[in-house]
Order: C-alpha cells, then sequence, then structure tokens
C-alpha cells in the first residue's frame, strides 16, 4: 500500500474508475447480446431500438474510456450491416 498521501489518494481513484470500467464494460457486452438476438429476431422495430441503445451505451463506454473509440466504432458499424444484412 502507498505511505503518500497523494499516493493513496490516485490508489483510491483508480479503484473507482477499475470498478466504473468493469461495470461498463459489462454493460456493453450485454446491450451487444441484446443486439444481436434482436437481428435474429427479425423485427424490425425491436432490431432499431436495440441498434439505438447500443450506440448510446458505446459512445457512453468511450466517453468514459472503458473501450477504445475505435473498438466502439467498429462493433457499431457490424452491428449495422448485419441489420441492414437481415432486412
Amino acid at each position: 500500500m502507498a505511505n503518500h498521501k497523494s499516493a493513496i489518494k490516485r490508489h483510491k481513484q483508480s479503484l473507482k474508475r477499475a470498478a466504473r470500467n468493469r461495470s461498463l464494460r459489462t454493460r456493453v457486452k450485454n446491450v451487444l447480446k441484446d443486439a444481436r438476438a434482436a437481428i435474429r429476431g427479425n423485427v424490425e422495430e425491436d432490431t432499431a431500438k436495440a441498434l439505438s441503445i447500443a450506440q448510446s451505451v458505446l459512445g457512453k463506454a468511450t466517453t468514459k474510456g472503458a473501450i477504445h473509440w475505435k473498438t466502439a466504432s467498429r462493433k457499431i458499424s457490424r452491428l449495422a450491416r448485419a441489420a441492414n444484412a437481415a432486412k
């Protein structure tokens, strides 16, 4: 454990960030799973709603630094491509 006051503070901050990143990445995985299920379900309204939610969650995770922006962009692109192919 750190001994200096500033190092203790940094350690607390790192723990908070790690917890937030973990929850955001889990949320991203669940939203992507839901979106893929909606695409397989072949209901256009559900697919559009799921894609919208997925884009929002991926954008927020990117803003917080939980995932890289190019990773988010790639996942959004692949979801959109799959949704268009399913039409």
